[in-house]
């Protein structure tokens, strides 16, 4: 295991630190835009890219170039949405993606304004969604940024934080232990165990703020 995982770190940290750093930002910005977020796992392109920090110059390098590739993917889907959304939701795709999600998104936004925004960053389909749907609203896009950087920075720190942690202990390991590849994959699973219950639990808690409310019958 520890062969494995060592030739695998190695060849992470083989591409160039600054090459490696765009990838990661550019995977956010492909992560966060257009619904390309459905079909692109940011989350494991940053845990990927974080397994090669070095240094402190790089940590931070890594974590602003993924706020930075979050940041211009939201913006791209906001200005999308506003002179493309109702297009965008009538294209294939958007119909692929269904109705229900789409007014999901717009009841939850229109009921939580930018805490639906903030929350999104960490609920599935409408990370994708809300910036889209941000656009076809009336909320200035000052408001939606306001709202957005804190999520997205909290976002980035966790996962460099834990992919450059994982990583460096596995190397402070590995000579000694030889089941610290497994703990190296342990802290992994942990980790998305981690944000998988908090998703789930954030969408349970937010869940009724996006369901259209029933018409009692009379």
């Amino acid at each position: 295991m520890n062969d494995i995982l060592s030739w695998i770190l190695d060849t992470v940290s083989s591409v160039d630190p600054v090459l490696r750093t765009l990838l990661a930002g550019l995977g956010m910005l492909l992560e966060t835009s257009v619904l390309v977020g459905l079909v692109v796992p940011g989350d494991s392109i940053v845990i990927v890219a974080s397994t090669a920090v070095g240094n402190a110059a790089e940590f931070l390098g890594l974590v602003v170039a993924v706020i930075v590739g979050a940041l211009i993917g939201e913006s791209i889907g906001f200005a999308l949405g506003r002179h493309f959304g109702p297009w965008i939701r009538m294209s294939r795709l958007g119909r692929r993606l269904g109705e229900r999600h789409w007014a999901r998104a717009e009841i939850y936004l229109a009921r939580r304004g930018g805490i639906a925004v903030f929350l999104s960053r960490f609920l599935p389909v409408l990370h994708s969604l809300i910036p889209l749907t941000v656009g076809m609203s009336p909320m200035p896009y000052r408001t939606f940024m306001k709202w957005t950087v804190p999520a997205c920075v909290i976002w980035a720190v966790a996962y460099v934080s834990i992919g450059s942690a994982a990583a460096e202990g596995y190397r402070e390991l590995s000579d000694r232990l030889h089941f610290a590849g497994y703990l190296f994959v342990a802290a992994i699973a942990l980790f998305v165990l981690l944000v998988f219950l908090v998703k789930r639990w954030l969408h349970r808690r937010e869940e009724r703020h996006m369901e259209q409310p029933t018409t009692p019958v009379v």
